[in-house]
């Protein structure tokens, strides 16, 4: 069987294992709500639909009602009339952000006094779910983002600027939690688990300091913006699963089919470029078997970029250094199913995917340099399209090495 092959298996066999529905049907089960009786929902993320799947397997009809928010394409089919549903737009909002918004600050006022709220959170959340601080447009925050996301900056300092923006980010949504009872469920896209930079950390108080390099046009707002005071609630924080979690899963898949397994301590972090490169020059003299990398890595955009994320441009970078070279295979996928524009969740390469575009007459350094490493993939069919995960633990990168082929 080709390696990219068994590869797709093992990604695929380790997302199975960190699905949200997963996830959150055995913390409730293995941790019970405090209170009994009627239970709220609220979920927000690109995870949203499969957390509250979870949910309702556990707590059934106790689980009165409930508020999805997720990202277009990504509604969990098959949840109840009493679960409503809403798509926003990502990673650049939209209006039907802000009435995403308006919604959850509606549901949970009209929540009776008392009543136990389970918050379901997972990436994606910061452009999902927005209501901005007085003065701020919907132009401008999109403005923000489309910068912020072309900028290469780590996801902190990213949600350090969108939370001077917003009255739900960085605490804000316990303003209109009342002082109830709140469980929250976390899925981390974030290294390190920082709370407060998870989904912004809508339930988690802290600003974080701006990053440099900040535009005057976005500095002059963000001088103009005075967040809200944020208010607190009776809550209590569990973090569901990581990238660790996803790593451990993919190890665990290997080695149930006796494979060696070799797992790098060094995350997948940095321009994805660099790091394609520099990974793959390590693969040249590793040891046979399956080597494992987790992280999320960045693309700093050019004007009018192309299609493709962080993982197709990594593969890309990755393939040059790995030309000619038979015995290795790289695979590179996001958990989420959502790798950058595109459908598509990431990309695999091998020793003979540089030449392979260069016979097609497509230019793979061009392809880079217009952050379209996604249009050159596509063409030699090596894009990975999964849809949606019900997961988003940041990303995975699978290599195998075998030095007798």
């Amino acid at each position: 069987m080709q390696a990219h092959v068994s590869l797709l298996r093992l990604y695929a066999a380790a997302l199975a294992l960190v699905q949200g529905r997963r996830l959150v049907r055995e913390a409730l089960e293995a941790r019970p709500l405090a209170s009994s009786g009627p239970v709220h929902l609220l979920a927000v993320g690109k995870a949203a639909g499969s957390m509250a799947k979870g949910a309702l397997e556990s707590l059934g009809d106790d689980l009165i009602d409930g508020l999805v928010i997720t990202k277009e394409g990504y509604a969990e089919p098959g949840l109840p009339v009493r679960i409503e549903q809403r798509v926003a737009g990502h990673p650049i909002p939209t209006a039907a952000s802000l009435e995403a918004g308006e919604r959850v600050v509606a549901y949970l006022q009209q929540m009776p006094e008392g009543e136990p709220l389970l918050f379901l959170l997972s990436g994606g959340a910061s452009a999902l779910m927005e209501r901005l601080v007085p003065g701020v447009s919907l132009e401008q925050w999109r403005a923000a983002n489309a910068w912020l996301l072309a900028s290469g900056y780590p996801i902190e300092a990213v949600n350090a600027v969108r939370k001077r923006l917003s009255q739900l980010k960085a605490g804000g949504l316990l303003t209109w939690c009342g002082g109830r009872e709140v469980r929250e469920l976390v899925l981390s896209d974030v290294l390190g688990n920082d709370l407060g930079s998870i989904g912004s950390g809508p339930l988690h108080p802290g600003l974080g300091p701006l990053p440099q390099g900040v535009p005057d046009w976005l500095r002059v707002l963000l001088d103009e913006s005075r967040p809200l005071a944020r208010d607190r609630a009776s809550l209590t924080t569990q973090l569901l699963a990581d990238n660790t979690a996803l790593l451990d899963a993919v190890e665990h898949a290997a080695r149930r089919e006796g494979l060696v397994v070799w797992r790098h301590a060094e995350p997948m972090q940095g321009e994805a470029e660099l790091f394609g490169r520099g990974l793959a020059e390590g693969l040249l003299a590793a040891p046979a078997g399956l080597h494992l990398w987790g992280g999320e890595c960045t693309v700093t955009l050019p004007d009018a970029p192309g299609v493709g994320g962080r993982c197709q441009a990594l593969a890309l970078a990755a393939s040059e250094v790995l030309a000619g070279e038979e015995g290795i295979t790289l695979l590179a996928g996001a958990s989420d199913g959502s790798d950058g524009p595109g459908e598509s969740a990431g990309a695999w390469v091998d020793g003979g995917s540089w030449r392979a575009l260069l016979r097609e007459g497509i230019d793979p350094h061009e392809a880079l340099c217009r952050a379209d490493a996604g249009t050159a993939l596509g063409a030699l069919g090596a894009l990975i399209d999964t849809g949606p995960t019900g997961s988003n633990l940041n990303d995975l990168l699978l290599a195998w090495v075998d030095h007798s082929s």
